[in-house]
């Protein structure tokens, strides 16, 4: 370098300290020249220490030196960093020895340089087209070409040949001109005319994300360094679009890339190693010489992680990708492809480099070497003892007959490849275990830490080493056959069972300080002969489960055989019985094989029943009957449509002396709607029943439930239960409540009402009954059998597979396909129509407005807040889908699903189709039927004004064969009504919960249809009402996740939603 340094000049550009710290590093031999220009006046150098530096020195113009370091900490000195101070010191003493001779030797350097390279760190440097569209498609060519980097890498760079002819010399202005659908001027025989010209689907997905580049080109001008980088007739890909982009150019017709003026067809990705090839051979003096061939036909593109080899992409880690650049830039210094190992330095190569060089290409090592170089497998050894109360280790690691203690630094003299992954993997496992280390060995001494080791470490150690423990390590770990049980009777009296708890080869004496542990939450239990018990395996989790569960751990502590009510203790059981810790008599077993089997105690059907049950009917009768023996609630969860209601009147029917003798009444609640279909199936199936129909003005109700002891059966609603609660506070027989899902908010007044009245047996029946989410079926249990699951907050806890073992004896559930064979098929299908121009047009101009105040709410707070007001825009949207006269006064137009309803209705009446039309907004009922008025068409009509008594009246006329149309508002007719007389169902308009349009379906689609029903969904295209499908579909069949398999947790709609459905 001929600039002049000393030790005055360092002093000057590092400071005092910096010198100091960089005379340590010199004299410590931790500098090394990795190059030198003397004509360039350039110096390279890496400074070594517990991480690696990396420092440039150059002259520059005013003869001042010039340093750059790549520690953390060069920004923050006025002056120059230690490591700097000490490549200057280097070079300060190389002048005066003369050792920065460019006749250095070049394969010291090149062997050092490949250690560096190949460190466990290497450092990275800074570095659609429309379906009736008639304009003409044209073709684009795509080229893409690597251009290097500064650093030594490559960008990927992308030209254009439009209609694969017409070469773009300006391809920015060509894309700002596609953006503005301007036209471009490409040559005097062709201008491409936006009007006139479009592109594939594919084509043009390509063209929007160079639009996107080229918008933020500016972002990457400073650290894209590329030396063509005004070439205006490419641009260049940035490394965060670059997977997209791949993706993209894949599925295109015409891409070209072009590597060294040699064209290959298409972007062709290769999943195998690099065609390179490092040969090792014996040299003539002794040492050894690697070859690498193919090395000049990569180009490494590091910030893709690919390299290109042939017109080939093959994807590499990064630091390869660094270590390939290093090594061309390596190789290139030194004018050759090999170069020359010493003998002394060729185990340490072996060891360190081969590794890496193998995932880079092929190597192949000459037999010489091969003879020298010793690959035998590792075979870990962990020897484990005991010791004044400590646990010693000692590790080995055994190749062949060498034997490496990993904790001593020395090296073993051989010449073998170590396993240094599984060797790492060893040590790092052995790092986190709590062990204080030294050059001899592990030890530890802490119980806990001991325990976790020996309990969980030492599992995962066995399929990598060969443990070799002592007797006092073996006395430490207890036996297998340590087995907690929880022993279960049957009480004399029926309803009461006991508890006791025991572990097998524990010594009772002990069994309360293992249930202390338990109660401290313990991993584990020191028995009294020292060795550890494990509270974590599964059985003892089931064992603190119950524990907690059952509210009955003191008395469990104090070993005392715990007698509990079977009401409340069936819900452990049930969760229990299918592991190990329960250990039941055989009254207890029989009272489980009973609950699961109902037809075990054999309950008979009255005889005075006025119907012939379905086999499917009589084992719900026998169900409900099981469960009422034990004083057990349920759901009888049945699909609409199979006779929950017949299922119910059996059992009445069959405690109808029960109820005479006590003087207990049975009570059913249903909606208001169903009151007289519960009171017609009464009088249908057990006319001998004597019911009644608590309803009326208040002082009518009053005097029917003065003395309801002559009734059997005292029917009233929800409504109406409300507000005469203080009527009812007398003990009941039975409680059914039919629709239960009408209390699925347990904090709603029905709610509170239905958990008051007093009933030795409750039932409730319900064919949805969850449909947004589990709370709902807990608030049902909650009235049915409270002692069946545990409070609101502790449910919330609880795992889905833990809840639906513990309701499933308790949920019957049969849906139709499963269970009526003969039922007919049932054909569901959309129909779409696009919105008619002024229909159009004020669906736009909502949508707007409302996109744009939404996006002023859409964080939590506000969106909390104003979730009403967005509801309402929603609402709005789908109004003006069904017909914009639904809120728009004066509105002359029409509507594209009132005009496809009107031909669809032409259609399946001159087919003799008898027809459903549901839709929750009575005022588009109105529309639909004045225009059936004008046409003189006769129809029936149901909403919720419509009374209880007349809803009845309506279904049978209709099903006894009057009229072939009957309109129904979704809300007030989407339950409880039997309409098997139609055969096809049209939903005019969706709704948030697919549950509720189901319902409506199965009006026709239940037990006594004979014909194929065809359920007809209209959907207005590309609007909110697409977007409402899809959601159902993502949400529905919430309740098979308990009751039986299925799809995923409804929600309240959430923004993700709302953004999705606004599509914003």
């Amino acid at each position: 370098m001929s600039f002049t340094l000393n030790k005055s000049i360092i002093k000057e550009v590092c400071g005092e300290t910096s010198y100091k710290r960089g005379e340590a590093y010199y004299k410590s031999n931790k500098v090394i020249i990795n190059h030198y220009d003397e004509n360039k006046e350039i110096c390279e150098a890496t400074v070594k220490g517990n991480e690696d530096f990396h420092v440039t020195v150059e002259k520059a113009k005013k003869g001042d030196v010039v340093a750059k370091c790549s520690c953390p900490s060069l920004a923050s000195f006025q002056t120059y960093c230690q490591h700097v101070a000490a490549v200057l010191i280097q070079i300060n003493y190389n002048q005066q020895t003369g050792g920065m001779s460019s006749t250095s030797n070049r394969n010291d350097q090149l062997t050092s340089g490949m250690f560096q390279l190949f460190a466990d760190k290497p450092l990275r440097p800074k570095s659609k087209q429309h379906r009736f569209d008639t304009r003409e498609i044209l073709d684009i060519e795509f080229i893409c070409t690597p251009v290097a980097t500064r650093s030594g890498g490559a960008l990927l760079g992308i030209q254009l040949k439009l209609a694969k002819v017409y070469f773009i010399n300006h391809i920015r202005e060509f894309l700002s001109k596609v953006e503005k659908r301007e036209s471009f001027h490409c040559s005097n025989e062709f201008t491409y005319t936006p009007d006139v010209h479009s592109f594939k689907q594919e084509t043009d997905a390509i063209i929007q994300q160079l639009i996107k580049m080229y918008h933020n080109e500016k972002m990457y001008e400073d650290t894209l360094e590329v030396h063509a980088k005004q070439d205006e007739s490419m641009i260049f890909i940035p490394p965060a679009s670059w997977k997209e982009m791949l993706s993209s150019l894949s599925k295109v017709e015409y891409v070209q890339l072009k590597q060294n003026e040699q064209l290959f067809q298409g972007l062709q990705v290769s999943k195998g190693l690099l065609p390179l090839h490092f040969e090792f051979t014996k040299g003539n003096n002794g040492g050894f010489t690697l070859h690498i061939d193919g090395l000049n036909r990569v180009q490494v593109m590091d910030m893709y992680n690919n390299a290109l080899y042939d017109g080939k992409l093959y994807h590499l880690h990064i630091e390869d990708c660094m270590r390939l650049i290093e090594l061309q830039k390596m190789m290139s210094r030194s004018n050759s492809n090999q170069f020359y190992i010493p003998e002394s330095k060729m185990e340490h190569f072996v060891s360190k480099v081969v590794p890496g060089l193998m995932k880079l290409g092929t190597v192949h090592i000459d037999e010489v070497i091969s003879d020298r170089v010793e690959t035998p497998s590792l075979k870990a050894k962990l020897y484990l003892d005991r010791v004044k109360n400590r646990l010693l280790a000692g590790l080995e690691f055994h190749y062949g007959n060498v034997m490496i203690n990993p904790l001593e630094e020395d090296g073993q003299p051989s010449v073998f490849n170590r396993d240094e992954k599984k060797e790492k993997e060893i040590l790092d496992i052995m790092s986190e275990s709590a062990f204080a280390k030294t050059e001899g060995g592990y030890f530890m001494h802490n119980e806990e830490a001991e325990y976790n080791f020996l309990y969980h470490v030492v599992p995962t150690l066995k399929g990598l080493v060969d443990i070799y423990a002592t007797t006092a390590i073996k006395l430490r770990i207890s036996k297998g056959d340590a087995v907690p049980l929880i022993t279960v009777r049957r009480k004399e009296r029926i309803d009461w069972l006991s508890f006791r708890f025991d572990i097998k080869g524990i010594p009772e004496a002990e069994i309360k300080g293992v249930l202390a542990a338990l109660e401290e939450k313990r991993k584990y239990y020191r028995l009294a002969n020292g060795s550890f018990l494990s509270l974590e395996s599964k059985e003892f989790n089931e064992i603190n489960q119950f524990i907690k569960e059952s509210g009955i751990r003191k008395e469990f502590l104090h070993g005392e055989e715990v007698n509990v009510p079977l009401i409340r203790s069936v819900k452990w059981m049930n969760g229990l019985h299918e592991g190990n810790v329960l250990s039941l008599d055989d009254s207890v077993q029989e009272l489980v094989e009973n609950i699961q089997n109902p037809k075990k105690l054999k309950f008979a059907v009255p005889n005075t029943l006025n119907a012939e049950m379905r086999k499917y009917q009589v084992y719900g009768f026998e169900w409900m009957k099981t469960l009422a023996h034990y004083r057990f609630g349920g759901i009888l969860a049945d699909d609409m449509g199979l006779g929950k209601t017949l299922q119910s009147i059996a059992f009445i029917d069959s405690v109808l002396p029960e109820i005479r003798e006590k003087k207990l009444p049975i009570l059913v609640v249903s909606p208001s709607s169903l009151v007289y279909n519960w009171f017609s199936e009464l009088k249908k199936f057990a006319p001998h029943i004597r019911a009644v129909i608590a309803d009326g003005i208040q002082a009518e109700r009053r005097k029917i439930l003065k003395d309801i002891t002559e009734f059997d059966v005292v029917i009233t609603s929800y409504p109406l239960l409300r507000r005469d609660i203080r009527l009812y506070a007398r003990p009941f027989h039975t409680l059914f409540l039919d629709e239960a899902q009408a209390f699925k908010n347990p904090t709603t007044q029905t709610a509170r009402a239905v958990k008051i009245i007093q009933a030795e047996y409750r039932f409730g029946l319900t064919g949805t009954p969850v449909e947004n989410s589990l709370e709902e079926l807990w608030s049902i249990f909650h009235v049915v059998f409270p002692e069946l699951l545990p409070g609101r907050k502790e449910f919330g806890d609880l795992r889905r597979e833990d809840i639906a073992k513990r309701v499933k004896p308790f949920v019957l559930r049969r849906l139709k396909g499963d269970v009526l064979n003969e039922l007919p098929e049932k054909i569901e299908h959309l129909q779409s129509s696009e919105l008619l121009p002024d229909q159009k047009s004020l669906y736009a101009a909502y949508l707007a407005k409302l996109r744009e105040e939404t996006l002023k709410h859409l964080d939590k707070d506000t969106l909390r807040k104003n979730k009403i007001r967005i509801l309402a825009g929603l609402t709005r949207l789908r109004q003006i889908c069904c017909h914009p006269a639904l809120f728009v006064d004066d509105y002359k137009g029409s509507s594209a699903k009132f005009e496809q309803l009107l031909e669809i209705l032409e259609e399946c009446r001159s087919t003799g189709k008898r027809i459903l039309i549901f839709s929750q907004f009575t005022k588009m009922l109105s529309i639909i039927g004045r225009e059936l008025n004008r046409q003189a068409i006769p129809y029936f009509y149901l909403d919720g004004s419509t009374p209880a008594q007349e809803r009845v009246e309506l279904c049978d006329r209709f099903n006894e064969g009057e009229g072939d149309l009957f309109l129904i508002s979704l809300k007030a007719g989407g339950t409880g009504l039997n309409l098997t007389g139609a055969d096809t169902v049209i939903l005019y308009d969706l709704w948030w919960n697919p549950a509720v349009e189901q319902q409506a379906a199965d009006r026709a689609y239940r037990m006594g249809q004979k014909n194929t029903v065809q359920v007809i969904k209209l959907v207005a295209h590309g609007t909110i009402e697409e977007k409402m499908h899809e959601l159902q579909e993502s949400k529905k069949n919430l309740i098979a996740e308990v009751i039986e398999p299925g799809e995923e947790k409804l929600s309240s709609i959430t923004e993700e939603e709302i953004r999705d459905i606004l599509m914003i």
